[in-house]
């Protein structure tokens, strides 16, 4: 009833009122789709959506104006940055590189931060899109389990020319960069075996995020694969942050005090556990227990001690994250492989012996 009314709306109005998002919801396609047809774009749209949205726009009496088209397809100076904290030191090394590549480009940088919070990305993505940004770098990882509502910004976002690259990203219809993240987790696991750690702790940010996901399970994976077991109670899920770091291993340690070491999922969290078992549980690191970070942030070897951690190239990162959004594009989304690589310093020792 609700489209009959509408449709008998969109006949009574001129054809100049009627709009490309009331041809798209007619035809039930996404406005990217409309786009794509009604524009002539050589993108792939099946013969049934093309007829589709070519009859609602006959229907609705809808007239392509092609010097506002002209003007939505054209792109800007402006190329937008979205991550999720922009205190963390991982992201502050991301956006340097990707800053180096858009001050060769003559390009600005926009940037925006959605604090881990779910759906904020494709809400900058459309903001963007509405500056007409040339170009788009996802630098915060997604969520498992994708984002219709991101991806769906994304095609609307191509379809206008835009061109994006996501990092640790999964199932998005784009470039991707693949940092080394389940790799550093083997390795984690593979040095605290050879140190003859079998007690071992794991301190991590929200399990929704796919960073998270494939650092713990490549972690996980090689343990099993050295006959080491970690048990659930001695991993703890919190904020991927230096507090949340702390706060982790206190709680973690209070409940297992007898875990040798510790691995971090990011150096922001390994701070924050260095200065609980210095401050809030009179442990001594390495001599009691052994912590490991993951990012190699600028910091990560000034601390006292210096942190073991898993180095990720993060201003190359954001360098190959931009440069592939600016690059030619190719019939099918293109993932760049990182690697990562493990870096000892004097946080990790081995266990302490027990005596008696």
């Amino acid at each position: 009833m609700q489209s009959q009314v509408n449709r008998r709306s969109a006949r009574s109005r001129p054809p100049s009122a009627v709009t490309l998002q009331q041809v798209a919801q007619d035809a039930g396609v996404s406005l990217a789709t409309a786009s794509r047809v009604l524009s002539d774009s050589d993108r792939n749209v099946t013969q049934e959506l093309r007829e589709r949205v070519l009859e609602a726009a006959a229907r609705l009496r809808y007239v392509s104006n092609a010097p506002a088209r002209a003007l939505v397809q054209s792109t800007t100076s402006i190329v937008g940055l979205i991550v999720h904290d922009v205190n963390d030191a991982y992201y502050s090394a991301v956006a340097a590189g990707v800053m180096e590549v858009a001050r060769d480009h003559k390009l600005l940088v926009m940037l925006a931060g959605t604090f881990h919070e779910p759906g904020l990305d494709a809400e900058y993505v459309a903001r963007l899109r509405a500056q007409r940004a040339r170009a788009v770098v996802l630098a915060g990882s997604g969520f498992t389990g994708g984002s219709p509502a991101l991806a769906q910004e994304l095609e609307a976002f191509a379809a206008q020319g835009g061109r994006v690259t996501a990092v640790a990203h999964q199932d998005l219809p784009v470039d991707t960069i693949a940092p080394g993240n389940r790799e550093g987790g083997r390795a984690v696991a593979e040095h605290l075996a050879q140190l003859g750690h079998t007690e071992i702790g794991i301190i991590c940010g929200p399990l929704a995020l796919v960073s998270v996901q494939d650092r713990l399970h490549g972690f996980l994976e090689r343990a099993a694969e050295l006959g080491i077991s970690v048990q659930e109670r001695h991993r703890v899920e919190a904020d991927f942050t230096r507090e949340g770091g702390r706060a982790a291993a206190v709680q973690l340690f209070r409940r297992s005090p007898g875990i040798t070491a510790l691995f971090a999922l990011n150096d922001a969290m390994a701070l924050g556990a260095l200065a609980a078992l210095r401050d809030d549980l009179g442990r001594s690191v390495p001599a009691d227990v052994s912590v490991v970070g993951f990012d190699d942030v600028p910091v990560a070897c000034d601390v006292t001690p210096a942190l073991t951690t898993v180095r990720l190239p993060l201003e190359e990162i954001g360098r190959r994250a931009l440069l592939l959004a600016l690059g030619d594009a190719t019939a099918s989304p293109r993932t760049l492989a990182v690697p990562s690589r493990l870096v000892v310093r004097a946080s990790t020792a081995p266990p302490p012996r027990t005596t008696g």
